[in-house]
């Protein structure tokens, strides 16, 4: 790991209209060390911006890479960090496909352009996939087979692949990949959040895997590593220890239905088509065979995370009883 100099060149970031972008720029905005931010998205982020010039662009438009190029061709881009990946199943596959693998393709395509010191790519460990024959923890050399049975997954890992395949054509170039795991704090949603939102939870009758949880603080205190030294490679961002999903359950005060495997399935992917649920019936794998990454790797260059797994469940817990609190009390008034 090389400690970076301190630099007045910019650093661009895509997808800070998304909760990791928009939480890493306001990381950003607040700390003086980085005085030159460019925010590129279809959406302004959910905040007013004191020092970064912001960018309307979608990254699925044609020629998107050149308009990129000419966009920032007089700037001096010190590191380019690629964020505009949705984390939640969308039910629109071709749009997602267009912006992770095109998008990436023209973003890569802008980074070789303007010789781009170090580029970042945010991941998830949803890549290696939940199966009956994953390991205890899954490094990140391990096979990524989370692509089996989800396109959303398929093509993350074919983003991941644009950037490894960067990384060998163009070894004068940093090139970083954080996959965390799941994130919980105060802030975040997604299909997980809505998931555990519920007053009852339909598991797999017959499992009970272990699954681990990373605080939201966490993830951006690893990218702000990451920002400020040269860490070249793949890193699994997980917080301490594991729960079985029963003990998350328990822990939450939630009611638990266990379904049959022939019933459920098909029954979530139902109620994924009619949009009642936020999540296919390829995500119910999670709920019942393993997948729990090694965050050994990132402890080497120096990320110790300070929320272990329950910890970042209770936050993240705790914030839903305040915020549910208050909606009863505006109800009542």
């Amino acid at each position: 790991m090389r400690k970076k100099k301190e630099s007045k060149k910019t650093i661009v970031l895509t997808g800070t209209a998304g909760f990791y972008g928009s939480s890493l720029l306001r990381e950003l905005e607040k700390d003086p060390r980085y005085p030159n931010i460019i925010a590129i998205d279809c959406r302004k982020p959910p905040f007013e911006l004191k020092k970064t010039r912001f960018y309307r662009m979608s990254l699925t438009e044609t020629l998107a890479d050149s308009k990129l190029v000419d966009l920032l061709k007089n700037e001096e881009i010190d590191t380019f960090i690629h964020m505009a990946f949705p984390y939640s199943p969308p039910h629109n596959l071709e749009a997602v496909h267009d912006l992770v693998s095109v998008g990436t393709m023209y973003i890569l395509n802008c980074c070789a352009a303007l010789k781009v010191r170090k580029i970042i790519m945010s991941s998830t460990t949803e890549v290696y996939g939940a199966h009956p024959s994953n390991p205890n923890f899954l490094s990140e050399d391990y096979e990524r087979r989370g692509g089996y049975k989800s396109r959303f997954l398929r093509d993350k890992i074919e983003a991941e692949n644009q950037f490894l395949a960067f990384a060998k054509k163009h070894p004068e170039t940093i090139v970083t990949i954080l996959r965390p795991c799941t994130t919980l704090g105060p802030n975040v949603r997604n299909y997980k959040t809505t998931f555990l939102q519920r007053s009852v939870l339909m598991r797999v009758m017959g499992y009970d895997p272990l699954v681990q949880f990373v605080h939201e603080d966490d993830v951006m205190r690893a990218f702000k590593l990451i920002l400020e030294n040269d860490c070249p490679g793949v890193y699994n961002i997980v917080g301490e220890g594991v729960l079985p999903i029963s003990r998350v359950l328990k822990i939450a005060g939630k009611l638990s239905l266990p379904i049959p495997s022939p019933l459920l399935y098909p029954f979530v992917q139902l109620m994924w088509y009619a949009g009642i649920f936020a999540a296919p019936s390829s995500r119910l794998d999670f709920l019942k065979y393993l997948s729990v990454a090694d965050g050994e790797r990132a402890k080497k260059i120096g990320f110790k995370p300070k929320y272990s797994s329950k910890d970042a469940l209770l936050s993240f817990l705790g914030a839903q009883r305040v915020k549910n609190v208050r909606l009863l009390e505006r109800t009542v008034s």
